[in-house]
């Protein structure tokens, strides 16, 4: 029997507790397990891939300072080290099989494992790590994971401590013969490499959680029971998930006589005389990191997947997967080996290729890109804008980004469309690294000024219009006098802009005079505005908290409107009231007044409408869509909007919005313009926002003999407003383990992306369509992998889909109220999902668990409103009524 006196010995001394204190001459024998378990969030671990290493640990006092017993050398042996499966196993899965350990880790890493480590404890806590400078970093992590766990404090209280996992904020918790550590890992300094993503409900989270627990007998130690999990999700869809527990334990087997002390005052002497090759490091994790055998080259890689990513396949979940695949093996190229690939591809294929060069994200990858680029040249406008975008979309734009985009916006630049993206492209920029308290940083301070006074200097309409919509992404508080001025003083589309640069910010940034702007414009109180910039107005009043006056003011409004405004304004009330938007309550209090609320004011006839309705409504993320949609007093088309909003817990998406804007047609069928819109050109364009980056807008036509030219010519075709791959999610995280090893998890998410549009008049049947298509294919990649030097374990989820959305309205001004149908659909959408479990070591060997699950998601037609379903009705009526009758 062991005398537990001659244990571990916590002697209670006069004005302190002191830490751990061994007998003199005794050597302590103890059994230690570290295991590692990886598996998705809610699994088993009895199902979970992962390894275990047990070995026995030797424990002996080398030296106490003779002036102070709580200051101690303890030298410590790892012996007879054995790895297997951390669950049982068939023979045939079993990858440790007819392994020695000397052949699962190799001999020189098992030699080193097992030569001994020295601590100083100084009251408990590891003042000083000795071993080895030549030490290969994945046994010296082991063994710091070891020397971890004697740091012990005997009184209850919080403190900041350091051991592998870095400098943590630790809490014990003392109850007679049992003391409990907690440390919070979300505290812990240490060094390693972390990307996530701008939007927080494109991003991944993690919760982790660490305890030790000391099991005491008689006060003295019996054993040492220390587990962390960490759990990652998606935010976008909880269930695709990862999980790493991290499990230890040292359990004391017995006590035999020992080695003797070693003699002398200082430190320093004592391990001089031991070993002169010891040196004192860091407890702290050093990062290690097993090298790729056997992985392709870039160009290699490149090879095996370029075949997916040609034009036509840009809607194929395929394309995303090779574009994430091609991201992850840019991140680890030189700029050599990527310009080698740029330099020598087919121009089909180079915007692709640009696409994932500028996503990865590294100095490397810009500074080629910006090597091949050149702005001078009007050559290569199509890869200078899918660059542009690109950058646009950046997960993590750095300040250099934005330094040089800021230089090139300087420079030359060919061709006028791209000056204009660069700069909208800018103002994306400023706002994401001000998203991450980058707003003082001098590259953001630089172009913040370049924007401002530009535009306060500004002359053409050209160059304002591009300031607007460079601060239409930026969204700069100190921006907002400027864009007052001109959506209340502007002549039309720069007008209609400037609000609704508005329209995007947070109302908790407004000062009074918004408001106070936007009601002068709404009432038209100082010059007559045009129906777009009213209405805009007017969404920003209800959007912005609005007082019982406002509300009233707007609701009397209605009935001495145009016919068309009318119509619209009665569907934005309408919706707010059926879809509980903020602002419904006080509309409902204002309802109770008659004079607001009364038929004269509701029963007003029309064809334009504003409609919001839901396209999912699931546990994690909320899909919502709005449609509006504004006509002129003749029938033809001012205005549609197709918006698509995401929303989380605590976050929301712009996911993307298409607005087909027309002025200025009446001409063509002789009809009489709507007051204020007298003198305005003729002009239809498309613009785009798009994961809430404004994209530049398209025109169709400008002026009357373009658009007399189009129609004559017209194909019926739908031009392209964006096209290309999105990297949405990158999360990316290294997660040091207190067992030693080091894990990594990876989430990507891209999305094959074609937005289309067009617009078609028929005058023979006074008939006009404006069709937006949304095809989108969408690849998510989580890998989350434990890598120990003689083993890979880990965990790999991928999901996929592939969906097309419509929006066509169709509209007939041959008599009045003209029909119109607006249609919203979803075609048939194919959603495959996989998981995939792996351990793997370096010899080839390997186990793999893949299950999987595909099914096709039925369409859906979005029903919308039923006034617009008795509409569609009568379109679609008359059009086979006439189809028959035509001859």
């Amino acid at each position: 029997l062991i005398n537990s006196k001659t244990l571990f010995v916590f002697a209670f001394q006069t004005g302190h507790t002191t830490g751990p204190s061994l007998n003199n001459d005794k050597l302590y024998k103890f059994a230690y397990t570290a295991e590692v378990y990886v598996d998705q969030g809610k699994a088993s671990l009895q199902k979970s891939v992962g390894y275990r290493i047990s070995s026995g640990v030797d424990v002996n006092l080398l030296w106490r300072n003779p002036d102070n017993d709580d200051d101690q050398l303890i030298k410590v042996t790892i012996r007879d080290v054995q790895v297997e499966n951390v669950n049982e196993r068939p023979a045939a899965k079993n990858i440790f099989k007819g392994k020695s350990t000397e052949k699962i880790i190799g001999k020189e890493y098992l030699e080193a494992l097992q030569r001994p480590i020295v601590l100083e404890l100084v009251r408990g806590k590891v003042k000083n790590f000795y071993s080895y400078e030549d030490e290969p970093g994945f046994t010296q992590n082991i063994k710091r994971g070891l020397a971890s766990l004697f740091q012990l404090q005997l009184h209850s209280g919080a403190t900041r401590e350091v051991d592998i996992s870095g400098t943590c904020n630790t809490t014990y918790q003392v109850r007679q013969d049992q003391v409990t550590k907690i440390k919070a890992l979300d505290s812990c300094e240490i060094e390693k490499q972390v990307y996530t993503s701008h939007n927080q409900i494109l991003d991944v989270s993690m919760k982790a959680t660490s305890a030790t627990i000391y099991a005491l007998e008689d006060s003295f130690i019996k054993s040492i029971k220390a587990e962390e999990n960490y759990v990652l999700f998606m935010n976008s869809r909880r269930k695709t998930s990862a999980k790493i527990v991290s499990k230890q334990r040292l359990d004391l087997k017995s006590v035999q006589a020992g080695p003797g002390l070693i003699a002398g005052k200082q430190v320093a002497s004592v391990i001089k005389t031991l070993d002169s090759s010891y040196v004192a490091v860091t407890l702290v994790a050093e990062p290690v990191k097993s090298e790729c055998r056997k992985c392709p080259s870039l160009s290699e890689h490149w090879q095996s997947i370029r075949e997916h990513l040609y034009p036509e396949k840009l809607s194929k979940a395929e394309a995303a997967r090779s574009f994430l695949s091609f991201i992850q093996n840019i991140r680890k190229a030189t700029k050599e080996e990527i310009l080698q690939i740029i330099r020598s591809e087919k121009k089909e294929l180079l915007p692709q290729v640009v696409d994932a060069v500028t996503s990865a994200q590294t100095p490397e990858s810009l500074e080629a890109m910006l090597e091949f680029l050149d702005f001078k040249d009007a050559s290569t406008s199509v890869l200078q804008e899918r660059f542009l975008y690109a950058c646009g979309f950046a997960s993590h734009p750095s300040e250099m980004l934005l330094k040089a985009l800021t230089t090139a916006f300087k420079g030359d630049v060919a061709n006028e469309e791209i000056r204009e993206t660069l700069v909208i492209v800018m103002g994306a920029l400023i706002r994401k690294l001000c998203d991450r308290e980058g707003c003082k940083l001098p590259a953001v301070v630089e172009a913040k000024r370049l924007i401002l006074s530009r535009l306060e200097k500004a002359k053409k309409d050209d160059d304002v219009r591009m300031y607007l919509l460079a601060l239409k992404n930026a969204l700069l508080p100190e921006a907002i006098p400027q864009l007052l001025k001109y959506a209340e003083s502007g002549e039309g589309p720069i007008s209609s802009l400037a609000a609704t640069a508005l329209q995007r910010y947070n109302p908790s940034f407004f000062p009074k005079e918004v408001k106070e702007t936007m009601n002068r414009i709404y009432h038209q109180n100082r010059k007559v505005h045009e129906k777009t910039v009213r209405t805009t107005a007017a969404a920003i009043i209800l959007n912005s908290n609005p007082s019982y006056m406002e509300v009233k003011n707007i609701l009397l409004s209605i009935g001495e409107l145009s016919l068309e405004m009318n119509k619209y304004m009665l569907s934005m009330i309408q919706d707010i009231l059926q879809f509980e938007m903020p602002s419904s309550k006080i509309v409902r209090k204002v309802l109770k007044d008659m004079r607001a609320h009364n038929y004269d004011r509701f029963a007003k006839m029309g064809s334009s409408s504003a409609y919001s309705g839901y396209i999912t409504r699931g546990p994690d993320v909320t899909s919502t869509y709005s449609l509006d949609i504004l006509y002129s007093g003749s029938g033809i088309l001012r205005r549609s909007n197709v918006n698509i909003q995401l929303f989380d817990r605590n976050a929301e998406l712009h996911a993307s919005q298409v607005v087909i804007e027309a002025q200025g047609l009446e001409s063509i069928i002789a009809a009489t313009p709507d007051e204020g819109e007298e003198n305005l050109d003729s002009f239809a364009g498309m613009s785009a926002i798009l994961f809430d980056v404004q994209l530049r807008p398209v025109t169709f036509f400008q002026g009357y003999g373009d658009l007399m030219s189009k129609m004559l010519s017209a194909t019926g075709d739908s031009m392209n407003v964006v096209k290309g791959l999105i990297l949405l999610t990158d999360y990316s995280q290294e997660i040091q383990l207190q067992s030693g090893p080091r894990a990594s998890t990876d989430f990507l998410g891209g999305l094959a992306i074609d937005i289309s549009g067009g617009m078609e008049f028929s005058l023979w049947y006074r008939e006009s369509k404006t069709n937006v298509k949304n095809r989108v294919a969408m690849f998510v990649a989580g890998n989350t992998e434990v890598d120990s030097f003689f083993i890979k374990t880990g965990m790999e989820t991928t999901l996929e889909v592939e969906t097309t959305l419509n929006f066509i309205s169709t509209v007939q001004f041959s008599q009045y109220p003209f029909l119109v149908c607006m249609q919203m659909d979803r075609v048939e959408s194919p959603f495959r999902r996989y998981v995939t479990k792996y351990e793997s070591l370096p010899s080839g060997r390997r186990y793999t668990a893949k299950r999987g699950k595909a099914e096709l998601l039925a369409g859906n037609e979005y029903p919308l409103h039923q006034e617009n379903s008795d509409m569609c009705k009568k379109v679609f009526g008359t059009k086979s009524d006439s189809s028959s009758s035509w001859f």
